[in-house]
């Protein structure tokens, strides 16, 4: 794998819903998730992980459709985490024990090596691998805070009809049934998240990782379209880049650099474009470079 990332980063991205649901609560009946004191809608940085994973296994396969050597994901949908666990005793060529790791110090390290070289989402998140094949746990140097959209949502509920029954009996009293949808008539998210190149030494999460973090982010929503999520965009992405690998502000200074306005505030927003998002330039840390990569 190539070399770790040598600075810190940190980011703000902003992004868009129009007539979905951007990330259901199953504790509440699939309703947008929402905070019950301020009714700001919530997305959790969970959801968000899922979406960078599903773009890079989209994006990280050759023409056959394989996944390209280092790009694998650990996560995937409908595949045991143990399985996963157990190509990496494959490699190294002996037998898992229940619930532990070699007690060979250097095994053990090259168990935790191989999970990071080959799988990105290790790589970048880190994973809590102590299961039945353990193969150990990592601390991941990306990590998102949750997502909060700028005002207020309302959770709006819509019944819709499907021309059609589920059991041939039903025929006899009706030829359709109806549902409920759960949809955000509009609203603007805003997600902070954090690189630390301290923690990418560990996992090798290399400036190539970097780059393909920032095309996921982008372009993550581009394949992720369906009935239930509506329209969904990223707008606007900021990444801070400090000098070193230690920083040279607080995260949360850098993050309040930027703000939104909203253009008329007597009407509810409808549009990113009832929104303006500002940076203050001028007030930017020595050591610090902001990029707007959106």
């Amino acid at each position: 794998m190539a070399n770790p990332i040598e600075k810190r980063y940190e980011f703000v991205l902003f992004f868009d819903v129009e007539n979905g649901n951007p990330n259901g609560d199953p504790d509440a009946g699939n309703l947008p998730r929402i905070d019950p004191e301020t009714s700001l809608g919530i997305v959790t940085d969970v959801c968000l992980k899922r979406k960078v994973r599903n773009y890079v296994d989209i994006a990280k396969r050759d023409k056959e459709g394989n996944t390209l050597p280092g790009y694998d994901i650990y996560v995937r949908e409908s595949h045991a985490l143990n399985a996963q666990h157990r190509k990496a005793y494959s490699f190294i060529g002996r037998e898992p024990e229940p619930k532990k790791l070699p007690k060979d110090v250097a095994e053990a390290e090259k168990v935790i090596r191989f999970m990071c070289n080959n799988f990105f989402d290790i790589r970048t998140f880190g994973a809590v691998m102590t299961t039945e094949v353990n193969c150990g746990q990592v601390r991941g140097p990306v990590q998102f805070n949750f997502a909060r959209s700028i005002d207020p949502i309302v959770q709006q509920e819509i019944t819709i009809t499907r021309m059609a029954v589920t059991n041939e009996k039903d025929l006899e009293k009706k030829d359709r049934e109806m549902g409920r949808k759960y949809i955000v008539p509009y609203a603007l998210y805003r997600v902070e998240g954090y690189i630390s190149a301290y923690l990418a030494q560990k996992t090798g999460f290399s400036e190539d990782d970097l780059n393909l973090l920032w095309e996921a982010l982008i372009n993550m929503f581009e394949h992720d379209h369906s009935a239930a999520r509506g329209k969904m965009a990223s707008r606007k992405l900021f990444v801070f880049e400090h000098e070193t690998a230690l920083g040279n502000a607080p995260a949360h200074k850098l993050f309040e650099l930027i703000k939104v306005e909203k253009v008329d505030s007597s009407k509810p927003a409808r549009s990113f474009h009832d929104y303006v998002i500002r940076f203050d330039s001028s007030k930017i840390p020595q050591g610090v470079r902001c990029e707007e990569k959106l």
